[in-house]
């Protein structure tokens, strides 16, 4: 009995642990903040690790991180995958290149770099990935630079919607000038 007592607290705490870092996670302020690890970590300076795909990175500090505003290409085996080659009406073999394509373009840009994330409305998305606009120390809008350079769509999810109308002006510019995945 005395074992399910201590089990029992364990359990307690662990949950009122993990409640308290979801509502730090989903609240939407600036700086550091606690992680769903229950870790504080500054989201003003924080390292990409790598391009897991064109807009999914991971920080150093293992987080998922999926760019607000843009979809690139998919890039491995998914459902997803079949899904906009079935919507596109193209084959999932070219759909897969110009994923690794947007993914090397992601990689060169961000990974490795120490960079800034700004949430938006949402600070998670369903599978609990961080939801951000990332800067580089430069001051480079991570997001409009993978658009710009014609390696995503547009996807814009409300209440998400910060930064849109730049987005949009990026992706139209993108696809006038041919670039990136647009020169076909």
């Amino acid at each position: 009995m005395r074992k399910i007592r201590e089990l029992v607290s364990i359990m307690s705490i662990l949950c009122l642990a993990c409640g308290l870092s979801y509502a730090a996670s989903s609240y939407p302020g600036k700086g550091s903040v606690l992680s769903s690890l229950g870790r504080k970590y500054d989201y003003n300076n924080i390292a990409v690790k790598r391009a897991v795909d064109g807009d999914t990175l991971l920080l150093e500090n293992g987080e998922r991180v999926r760019l607000i505003g843009i979809d690139t290409p998919e890039c491995h085996e998914s459902k997803k995958l079949y899904r906009d080659a079935k919507r596109t009406m193209q084959d999932v073999q070219t759909i897969k290149y110009m994923g690794k394509s947007a993914a090397a373009f992601t990689r060169r840009l961000v990974e490795g770099k120490k960079v800034r994330l700004e949430f938006d409305v949402e600070r998670r998305d369903k599978y609990n990935r961080l939801l951000a606009y990332i800067y580089l120390p430069d001051g480079t809008f991570v997001n409009a630079e993978i658009v710009a350079n014609g390696y995503a769509s547009l996807m814009t999810i409300a209440p998400n919607v910060k930064h849109a109308e730049l987005l949009r002006a990026r992706y139209k510019e993108a696809r006038e000038k041919r670039r990136g995945l647009w020169k076909d």
